[in-house]
């Protein structure tokens, strides 16, 4: 009897353990949090942003991977967030896009770039606990953007609209970093001065909350 006691003990005492230890039952453990992976739930309402990672640049580049086109040193992100259930999961928000400092080269009678407007914000956003980001625009309200660039012509307007209406990232809890890789924008206005497609490339670090706390994707 002292034996079964004994071992009812011990049982027990090693799943409180487990139970009191596991990261995965904490009551915080939705799909945005700040501080760390197991902290503070992010709650709705609230924004998370982050400008560019240390040393990076943003690049609508004239083909995947290329060097010509523009190039810009100032850009941030920053999403309202609309919910944020319990991970697995998918968290929303309404994302915007900021673009400056821009300037352009290999592309032939372009001289500079006067001004980069991002159209239709915000721009509906899911964060999933996979670590894949989705931005997507409406029929009404496309991922547009409009270039007001400097030609040995003139000036030219160019409006680009992204392929499909959305653009897709991934989030890492490496460095806190949302970054987007050769995402596809067509032109939809312009002369031929402005290009056929620009493709754009950013990395976003750290992306804090309010209180410049980091936040992490489960």
């Amino acid at each position: 009897m002292r034996k079964h006691r004994l071992l009812a003990a011990t049982t027990g005492a090693l799943l409180t353990t487990l139970l009191t230890a596991t990261p995965a039952l904490a009551a915080d453990n939705t799909v945005l949090t700040s501080g760390s992976v197991a902290g503070a739930a992010v709650a709705a309402g609230a924004t998370i942003s982050s400008s560019l990672a240390a040393g990076t640049t943003a690049v609508f580049a004239t083909a995947p991977g290329a060097t010509s086109g523009m190039t810009c040193t100032t850009s941030s992100i920053s999403a309202l967030i609309a919910d944020n259930p319990a991970a697995p999961g998918s968290a929303t928000a309404g994302s915007t896009l900021a673009l400056s400092d821009c300037t352009v080269s290999g592309i032939f009678g372009v001289l500079g770039v006067n001004s980069v407007t991002i159209n239709n914000q915000p721009f509906a956003t899911a964060v999933n606990s996979d670590g894949s980001v989705s931005v997507t625009g409406t029929e009404a309200a496309a991922i547009q953007a409009t270039l007001v660039l400097r030609t040995l012509l003139g000036t030219v307007t160019c409006v680009f609209t992204a392929n499909g209406n959305a653009i897709t990232g991934t989030a890492d809890n490496t460095d806190n970093s949302i970054s987007f890789a050769d995402q596809r924008f067509d032109r939809t206005s312009g002369p031929s001065a402005c290009v056929t497609a620009g493709y754009f490339t950013a990395r976003y670090a750290p992306v804090a909350d309010d209180a410049g706390s980091p936040v992490f994707v489960n």
